[in-house]
């Protein structure tokens, strides 16, 4: 007769399989819970890639996806939304057809700044326009305080500034670099001329009125 040892599971065994099978199921739950990130990051670097090759069928077919929300997803290193990417490089076409898919015109880039003062930077006058319609904010500030008025008289951008009047900025509103406001940039200019002119005969903003009951 042969006599067969019996197999026993010692407690170091029984330990070593629940660790083995815990490791495996948290190796699976982070593989499930990666791949919509994977997914997400992959379908971002199509996008703003489709934008920089001026690829307009490629960003259709992604912007189409069912659940898109990606309009305003930022290149990972650059920090720019596509709205910003299209506006630095003076594109007509690529602003509007983003605009049409819903690219926040108010969105900021790492330094703070709004497409409008990028526009307003570049001396796109076309894009200042169209994005005043769509409801820029006029007197959005980048990270040092600058609005897109300042930006304006420091480039002695007359046709700008104006535009930029006519919506609505506030001439008085003073950067956090040197705290100066675009009119006194303005009146310190020697050859700001047209521009001194035109700040000088904006009217100061009449403060807000105060909501509710007065004492």
């Amino acid at each position: 007769m042969v006599f067969r040892a019996k197999a026993t599971m010692t407690p170091r065994t029984n330990i070593g399989r629940l660790a083995t099978t815990t490791l495996l199921g948290v190796a699976a739950l982070s593989l499930a819970l990666a791949a919509p990130a994977a997914a997400q990051f992959s379908e971002t670097y199509n996008f703003i890639k489709a934008v920089k090759d001026k690829d307009p069928a490629k960003a259709t077919s992604i912007l189409d996806a069912p659940g898109n929300t990606i309009i305003n997803t930022r290149d990972g290193d650059t920090g720019d939304a596509a709205i910003h990417i299209v506006v630095r490089r003076s594109d007509m076409a690529w602003l509007g057809f983003l605009l049409q898919h819903g690219a926040d015109p108010n969105i900021r880039d790492r330094a703070g700044n709004t497409p409008l003062l990028l526009a307003t930077v570049s001396s796109f006058t076309e894009a200042v326009h169209v994005l005043l319609l769509v409801r820029a904010r006029v007197d959005m500030k980048n990270n040092i305080g600058e609005t897109p008025l300042i930006k304006a008289v420091q480039l002695r951008n007359v046709a700008v500034a104006k535009q930029l009047l006519e919506a609505g900025a506030d001439p008085d509103l003073a950067d956090s670099a040197a705290g100066y406001s675009a009119r006194d940039y303005a009146q310190q200019d020697s050859r700001g001329g047209p521009l001194a002119k035109l700040l000088k005969e904006t009217p100061r903003h009449k403060p807000a009125a105060v909501q509710g009951p007065q004492p």
